[in-house]
């Protein structure tokens, strides 16, 4: 059996970061992966301020050091002046990916009229693929449900690892008619 893929969980948040909050967008990202991946990983976790340096710093180590071939933030996608996560997400990567970004404000829509004021963007930086989830845990299992379909052969174009997909959990990912 091989190694299991280490997958990068970043949260963003001051408070957090700061011992004042618990974190609970870092494990709601790992609760969706588990129900959604047959593939073996493991989380590489970083919990970092609301800082464009922090943010880049944690980025960089988790797809350059660490070779992971996906890497989900959570947290500081709002139009608040600390919210920085998709100014850092642009800066280290090389290709932007700006339908994940609608497909999630499209399916949060559905749910809450404000979802319009969400920044979130994906984007590749070498063979890792990397997403902004917003931070509230249930927001974060909705987003990732709807984008989840693309991630693994993403993840392939870009020469990352062989992702695998628990059938039961993806049902909802199945064509009409399959």
């Amino acid at each position: 059996m091989s190694e299991p893929i280490g997958i990068g969980v970043v949260t963003i948040s001051d408070r957090a970061f700061q011992g004042r909050y618990a974190d609970q967008g870092g494990p709601g990202i790992e609760a969706a992966l588990g129900r959604l991946l047959a593939t073996p990983w493991r989380p590489l976790r970083r919990l970092v301020p609301d800082e464009m340096p922090a943010i880049e710093a944690a980025l960089r180590d988790l797809a350059d050091a660490e070779a992971c071939p996906l890497i989900v933030t959570t947290g500081g996608t709002g139009p608040a002046p600390r919210d920085v996560t998709p100014e850092a997400t642009m800066a280290v990567c090389e290709r932007l990916l700006p339908g994940f970004g609608e497909m999630m404000r499209a399916v949060s829509l559905r749910a809450v009229p404000t979802a319009i004021l969400s920044r979130q963007v994906a984007g590749t930086r070498g063979r890792s693929l990397i997403v902004n989830l917003p931070g509230k845990p249930s927001a974060i299992a909705e987003c990732l449900d709807a984008v989840f379909p693309a991630i693994p052969y993403c993840v392939d174009l870009i020469g990352g690892p062989r992702i695998e997909t628990d059938p039961e959990a993806c049902v909802a990912f199945r064509p009409k008619g399959a």
